[in-house]
């Protein structure tokens, strides 16, 4: 470690056309003097965003991510793409508190080995947060987030359609509320089991979610629906199950990006006569009622609670290095079975 010295050489994922992806070796010049070169040790791809840059379904028109400075370009080949990364702060610039080096950091970065950037950019990490743990903050934000949206209340039914990463950090957030009912909608069976393993009390396919009824067991569901229901399957057709399960006046939040593939919800019937309330939620910006006592800051403070308390490790499927990065994409996009959460390892 060191305040600054040569160039580095830094290993970098490029998605270079719909289902490729090359890793490039690039020459870091030396921080700036308000910089700090940070060395990973793990990033965390995003099995759902991250398809949509592998397979090019992302609307070309817009920005990666508006809100983060690492991803301001737009959605063109050849890019970078990757908002997870934690690793040690190895150099500084002139200018930057010699505290930082050293320190275990994360940062919403492209996936890669090294990368420069300024402390504003940088979360430093608890001294009692794993740097395996610290890769799940952008999903638990997430799921704090989509609590936050849905605002669930005392005794009310809730459903989860979708038990991918954030569905599983949702669920394992709501089940610390007290809900009459908590039901996940599921399809693959390892990740019902790890449902069940966070407390989910109930967990079904989706063949199994005909009507409320049977989804939450009680007789009065049969008339009300879900009061509350979380979308975060990434699958726009199971925008029309949430409104089937349904009941006057119920919140639909819908917390899955569809890119650019199409979405085609039955708003008529029942949907427009119960007065549904479908609420997109994204977690770059704060509910406007939350803003005048929360800021990012303190969602992050929270967020790092709550990975103590879930110690998301558990949800680790597989850890690899960088250069299988092409076999994992298609693995991801083939749907293969067992793959839920990896992680990229960069070995010192």
């Amino acid at each position: 470690m060191s305040r600054h010295t040569g160039t580095t050489r830094a290993s970098q994922l490029w998605f270079t056309s719909p289902y490729r992806v090359e890793v490039r070796e690039v020459a870091l010049p030396p921080p700036d003097p308000e910089q700090v070169l940070v060395r990973v040790s793990f990033s965390a791809p995003s099995p759902g965003t991250e398809l949509l840059v592998y397979r090019g379904q992302l609307p070309a028109s817009m920005a990666l991510d508006s809100s983060l400075e690492a991803l301001q370009q737009a959605a063109d080949y050849p890019l970078q793409y990757g908002y997870s990364c934690v690793g040690e702060v190895q150099q500084v610039g002139s200018a930057v508190d010699p505290a930082w080096l050293g320190r275990q950091v994360f940062s919403f970065q492209p996936h890669c080995s090294h990368f420069l950037a300024t402390t504003d950019a940088l979360q430093p990490v608890p001294d009692d947060v794993t740097a395996e743990q610290a890769v799940f903050l952008p999903n638990m934000e997430t799921a704090i987030n989509l609590v936050q949206d849905g605002q669930p209340l005392i005794g009310e039914r809730v459903l989860v359609l979708g038990q991918g990463i954030v569905g599983l950090l949702l669920s394992a957030l709501l089940v610390r509320h007290p809900l009459q009912s908590l039901v996940a909608i599921e399809g693959r069976p390892c990740r019902q089991d790890l449902s069940r393993q966070l407390g989910v009390p109930r967990v079904l396919a989706p063949e199994q979610a005909r009507d409320s009824i049977t989804v939450f067991g009680d007789g009065q569901a049969a008339t009300s629906g879900a009061d509350l229901i979380y979308e975060v399957s990434g699958h726009p057709e199971a925008l029309n199950l949430a409104v089937h399960l349904s009941g006057f006046a119920s919140r639909i939040v819908i917390g899955s990006w569809y890119g650019s593939k199409p979405v085609a919800v039955e708003l008529g019937g029942a949907a427009h006569r119960n007065r549904l309330q479908l609420i997109t939620s994204q977690v770059s910006t704060l509910a406007p009622a939350l803003s005048g006592r929360w800021d990012k800051q303190r969602r992050f403070e929270l967020a790092w609670e709550m990975l103590r308390q879930v110690d998301p490790r558990q949800l680790v499927t597989q850890v690899l290095p960088l250069q299988e990065a092409d076999s994992l994409y298609r693995q991801l996009h083939e749907e293969q079975p067992g793959i839920l959460q990896p992680l990229f390892h960069y070995p010192e």
